[in-house]
């Protein structure tokens, strides 16, 4: 359970109908297997003990004592396994007979939670047999135990209160006023629901739906738990489909007639950073809920499945080009209306033949075609100077003639030798004088062009570049409108590779497949035989690495600790911990110290979750103190 993951699962043992002994056996059986599998949070269905299709055998007082005494063995049997688990079963409180879940730990029943919702239309008739959850939370006697009986339970782990589970029972999650919902505002992450749902066609759809709706809905972990093998198949049919979603994600899933068992880490730190970020999120923690403690050892939950290396980028096929598109539409659709806003007559765009300035002028032109303008209101601006190459300026000039953009080719080798010359600096001195002052001069280039042509400039740097401060101040860190700036390094490279998909001509789709292929450079320094001599992953670290802990470290607020952990599974075998350690603290050192260059950004549209734009991408004082983040990575 370090750095906040619950290991969960639901699961559907095979049960044989009316036989609460041998039920009770396959539940004891399923639970040791869970608990040695690393599960400390495990669902079972609706009425396990004895299954959900007893009809009125219900109401026979042998069923009803063999439950509870089923109840007793797995507790008895179980009182060695550090889990909680809530198991179905029907139960007779103050005279009335109620489908409950029962949660237990390690020997212990800690509360008894009765269905609310029951369900009396087509085949189903619980109010046959059953009645609903009543208002009040009481204390009951069963068998010796004092235990809390009611919907308003919460079961609080002591040392770890992010673990907060609260469960509700199949027809509660259908209902509009679902239970769950009072769950989670009272402070619940985990909602585990015990299901008999029969299967018909397009069911699982709709469980599905249900499934990752509540979760992203309630910002919780949702843990839906079905039953399946040995219920009667006298009209209907039990598949198993065990569902385990996170924040409208799911994480895993048995398929009808499948194997019945899912199991996944939960986040539950990632939850509780979400509740406290989003302002309509309001907790109510005195809404009449009886939190209810227990105590579980602080072990390691290892991650079954590695975190993917580039979180900003869909893993399906389908859903990435649909981002891209979206993507892509967004900017354009952002800067054809500050283009129309401000009466440009054109847009300029430094193109150096790289990833940034690729996109950015794809954007101008997809921009002008949205404002029915040709292609040639956008003006594409090269300028070569001392770090060059001929790879990178011949791409630069061929993607603009195959997009039908204005070209122009400025040297600015003079320009930059002069200012040399007027503030003294020794050309042969590469330092950040001889690298800026490049930088520098394209940008007012370009912004007197665009005040020559009634434009304005487009700016190219990026989201990863911009976390980074891997921008020259006042120069390709200032622009008129920046497209790309809450799109990430990773993601822009995708977004080119989808472009060179869908291109209109063979020449434009291998000159940006060569593009997207080019080595990551400013090229400010002088070539060695035509090469380029400055590759920025050298500099500041691979991109790959600091997207990831850019999405972790910003988006969910990890701490060091947690994202190196995160970084240490999911680039095992690629990097090694020293590495991902060097690169760690060079993102936090370069973070906090690069802050001022954020703090002015231009205006820029925003296309996903992170940004780190001042007006509300991210708000940060520029002398903010690196002290605590960085000296935590620099412990690990």
């Amino acid at each position: 359970m370090k750095y906040g993951f619950i290991r969960a699962a639901a699961a559907a043992p095979a049960l044989s109908l009316a036989n609460c002994p041998q039920n009770a056996r396959a539940i004891i059986d399923c639970m040791k297997k869970a608990c040695h599998e690393g599960v400390r949070f495990l669902v079972l269905p609706e009425l396990c003990i004895t299954g959900y299709t007893c009809g009125d055998l219900f109401l026979q007082k042998t069923l009803l004592d063999a439950a509870e005494e089923a109840l007793l063995t797995i507790l008895r049997e179980t009182a060695d396994l550090d889990m909680l688990t809530a198991v179905g079963l029907p139960l007779r409180i103050t005279g009335k007979l109620y489908n409950c879940a029962a949660v237990c730990h390690k020997g212990r029943l800690l509360g008894i939670i009765p269905k609310t919702h029951l369900p009396n239309y087509g085949p189903f008739a619980e109010l046959r047999h059953f009645v609903p959850a009543p208002d009040a939370t009481l204390d009951i006697g069963f068998h010796g135990m004092t235990v809390p009986f009611g919907t308003k339970l919460l079961f609080t782990m002591r040392d770890l209160p992010a673990f907060t589970a609260a469960f509700e029972i199949c027809e509660d999650l259908w209902a509009p006023n679902s239970p769950s919902t009072a769950h989670a505002m009272a402070g619940a992450t985990l909602i585990g629901n015990l299901s008999a749902s029969p299967e018909t066609v397009g069911k699982d759809d709709w469980r599905r739906t249900l499934v990752t709706s509540q979760s992203a809905k309630l910002q919780c972990a949702y843990i839906y738990a079905d039953a399946g093998l040995g219920e009667s198949s006298t009209d209907l049919v039990f598949a198993g489909h065990n569902l385990i979603a996170e924040d409208g994600l799911i994480l895993s899933e048995s398929l009808p007639f499948g194997a019945g068992y899912a199991a996944a880490e939960i986040d539950v730190d990632k939850l509780t950073y979400e509740r406290m970020r989003v302002s309509s999120f309001n907790v109510c923690p005195d809404s009449g809920y009886t939190r209810v403690y227990f105590d579980m050892a602080l072990t390691d939950t290892g991650l079954t499945r590695a975190p993917s290396r580039h979180p900003f980028i869909p893993e399906d096929m389908q859903e990435r080009e649909r981002r891209c598109e979206m993507i892509l539409n967004i900017q354009a659709a952002a800067l054809a209306r500050r283009i129309e806003h401000a009466y440009a007559k054109t847009a300029v765009v430094g193109i150096s033949g790289g990833l940034d300035s690729c996109l950015a002028l794809l954007v101008a032109v997809r921009a002008m075609e949205r404002l029915g303008r040709p292609a040639s209101d956008v003006l594409a601006v090269t300028m070569p100077c001392f770090g060059t190459t001929k790879r990178t300026r011949s791409n630069a000039e061929i993607l603009t003639l195959e997009l039908g953009a204005q070209l122009r080719c400025i040297d600015i080798a003079a320009v930059v030798n002069q200012h040399f010359a007027d503030i003294g600096h020794d050309p042969d001195n590469h330092n950040v004088v001889f690298e800026n002052a490049q930088a520098r001069a394209r940008t007012y280039i370009l912004m007197d062009l665009a005040n020559q042509t009634g434009g304005m400039v487009i700016g190219t740097g990026d989201l990863s570049e911009l976390a980074l401060g891997w921008a020259t101040y006042n120069g390709d860190h200032m622009s008129m409108y920046g497209v790309n700036a809450s799109v990430p390094k990773t993601l822009i490279r995708c977004i080119v590779r989808h472009c060179a998909e869908k291109a209109a001509s063979e020449t434009l789709r291998r000159v940006l497949i060569d593009i997207v292929d080019t080595p990551v450079s400013p090229e400010l320094l002088p070539v060695d035989e035509g090469k380029m001599t400055q590759i920025t992953e050298d500099i500041v670290g691979p991109y790959e690495l600091h997207d990831f802990i850019l999405f972790y470290a910003l988006r969910y607020g990890f701490t060091p600790s947690k994202v190196f952990y995160l970084l240490c599974a999911a680039f095992e075998g690629t990097y090694d911990r020293e590495t991902l350690k060097k690169w760690l603290c060079n993102f936090y050192r370069r973070f906090f110290i690069q802050q001022y260059k954020r703090s002015c950004l231009p205006d820029g549209p925003a296309v996903g979750s992170i940004g780190v734009s001042p007006r509300g991408g991210w708000m940060m004082p520029s002398d903010a103190q690196m002290a605590l983040w960085h000296s935590e990575a620099e412990s690990l």
